[in-house]
């Protein structure tokens, strides 16, 4: 059966208590540009290099009922993971696991200001 579903990711909803603040912090996280004053509630889109785009949503309803996951949401590819990690401790990111390496990957794990897991990672 041929699915009319695409084998394709569109969009990353993440759910922020303070819209403008998470619009900082993940532009800052990624080094993209961004104006608060462009900031308006529900949502924001933070533009992403691909196929798949990031959503901040603002919706509070969701946030009053939510445990952040012990898990990521997701990840953040970099080629350099030493520099990566130099980089999110120079933004003052709560730093949520350390380095771990293996033959072929490496991964490190941050929380967002609403305690949301995001791994970066290379590979």
């Amino acid at each position: 059966m041929i699915s009319p579903i695409k084998n394709q990711i569109n969009t990353i909803f993440v759910h922020v208590s303070d819209l403008k603040q998470a619009v900082k912090w993940y532009s800052n996280l990624l080094g993209v540009e961004y104006n608060l004053d462009m900031v308006h509630d529900p949502v924001y889109n933070i533009h992403i290099n691909h196929h798949t785009g990031l959503t901040l949503d603002g919706v509070r309803e969701i946030m009053k009922r939510r445990n952040p996951s012990a898990y990521p949401l997701f990840n953040f590819h970099t080629d350099d993971i030493h520099k990566s990690y130099q980089y999110v401790k120079e933004l003052d990111c709560t730093i949520d696991s350390e380095i771990v390496d293996f033959d072929d990957f490496s991964f490190f794990t941050i929380k967002d200001p609403d305690e949301n897991i995001i791994m970066i990672c290379t590979g």
